[in-house]
């Protein structure tokens, strides 16, 4: 039988439940006895929180602007029932018996569940109650345990698929580790997938992938809302052992920052990515040095990233992954981004701008898989355009389109999904 735990927060009847359930909370924290409810209280408190939340939209969208995208409609619409019932909740508080009390302070945080249930279910970010619960838990290994010198290596050269062969003792499960990785730009910790075959004497020489978050994001996210370590575990058991190396590195510096993955006066995160990243991986890992073995991929703003390294670091990058990407790095505008990246200096732009960089120069030796959500009515066309672009750029690129929109929904299978396609190209399969 299905364990609860496992039942989906993003699809289902959980959700739902959780719809009606705040419907029904908010419905009954509006309605009350008494003359003054309906005269005084309720015809104030109800367009008080429509305008904070319309006036929380336009600063947002347009004074903050911590991300190019709007704010989706949804989590306007749910952010206005969490607020009204509190609202409510507190009016209700200043009368009635102990017990009614208790009961609108219930109905507050059922309508506030309800409203993060939903805006979970649209952005796919914790996909079960297990996932929700791990945060909670520290199942992270120290790297200087987890990543021993080996004390005898696979011939380098050799596919992989052609020379492992699975030992007994393998363990069932790979491992996953925080550390610093330093350089110019000023990253929070990247988190390191090693998988089974890592614990292997003689140990293989793995493929690597540099994963990237979105923005507003974190490396921890793939773990929790992608999931990483349960899929790679999974990938593993149907091939031996085996499964890619995955370091998921910082290219944001803070969860709202942006410096967009390039070398300009919002930091030198492209050094970090293209040089020091692959660098330091190479030093501390056990890993497969060939172009062909590495691969960049990442979602949203990460995935952006990914392009960009794939045609500003193609010696470092012999493949990438872009899941849902803009068609240029951004801050929303084109001249908002010139502004604050290069003082204004659109040439400078051109320059870096991998979309300027493929309508001039080929890519042949690049393999690269391109993603996009049937429903994301942001990136959709951007996305089909970088896809016509990377191919007149000659490279050997896929288009991939799944159902769903700028979201977690699209972003797990995307990668997933490219598992196999990934594994050929840089030789840890057949």
């Amino acid at each position: 039988m299905l364990n609860p735990l496992d039942l989906s927060l993003t699809n289902g009847p959980i959700p739902t439940a959780a719809t009606v359930a705040g419907a029904l909370a908010l419905l009954t924290l509006a309605i009350r006895r008494g003359r003054s409810w309906w005269t005084r209280i309720l015809p104030a408190v109800v367009p008080a929180c429509v305008l904070a939340v319309i006036g929380l939209k336009l600063v947002v969208d347009h004074v903050w602007k911590p991300w190019p995208e709007p704010l989706p409609a949804i989590l306007v619409v749910w952010t206005g029932v969490a607020l009204l019932a509190g609202c409510l909740a507190i009016a209700r508080l200043r009368a009635g018996r102990w017990y009614a009390r208790v009961l609108s302070v219930v109905l507050a945080l059922v309508a506030m569940t309800s409203a993060l249930t939903a805006a979970n279910a649209y952005f796919g970010f914790y996909p079960t109650s297990r996932a929700v619960l791990e945060l909670f838990t520290n199942n992270r290994v120290d790297l200087d345990e987890a990543a021993k010198p080996a004390s005898s290596v696979l011939p380098a050269g050799s596919r992989l698929a052609d020379v492992w062969h699975k030992p007994a003792d393998l363990p069932e499960k790979g491992t996953v580790s925080e550390a610093d990785i330093p350089g110019v730009f000023k990253a929070r910790p990247a988190w390191i997938y090693l998988p089974p075959a890592y614990a292997a004497t003689p140990r293989p020489r793995l493929p690597v992938v540099v994963l990237l978050p979105g923005q507003p994001g974190s490396p921890r996210d793939w773990f929790d809302a992608g999931r990483l370590t349960e899929r790679l575990d999974e990938f593993a058991r149907e091939h031996d052992g085996l499964a890619p190396i995955v370091v998921v590195a910082d290219q944001l510096g803070a969860r709202m920052a942006n410096p967009l993955c390039l070398d300009s006066k919002l930091g030198r995160s492209e050094t970090y990515l293209a040089r020091e990243v692959p660098e330091w991986i190479k030093r501390r890992l056990t890993v497969d040095e060939r172009r062909e073995a590495w691969t960049i991929a990442g979602f949203s703003q990460g995935g952006t990233c990914a392009l960009q390294l794939a045609v500003r670091a193609p010696d470092v990058y012999g493949n990438f992954i872009d899941l849902t990407g803009q068609r240029e790095p951004s801050l929303g505008t084109r001249q908002d981004t010139v502004k604050a990246a290069f003082g204004g200096d659109e040439a400078a732009f051109t320059r870096v701008n991998p979309m300027d960089i493929l309508a001039r120069e080929r890519f042949p030796q690049t393999a690269g898989v391109i993603v996009a959500g049937k429903g994301d009515a942001l990136y959709h066309q951007a996305d089909a355009e970088v896809f016509e672009a990377c191919r007149k750029a000659g490279m050997d690129v896929q288009w991939k389109e799944l159902p769903g929109g700028h979201d977690w929904n699209v972003w797990r299978p995307g990668l997933y999904d490219s598992l196999p396609w990934m594994a050929a190209k840089t030789g840890l399969t057949r």
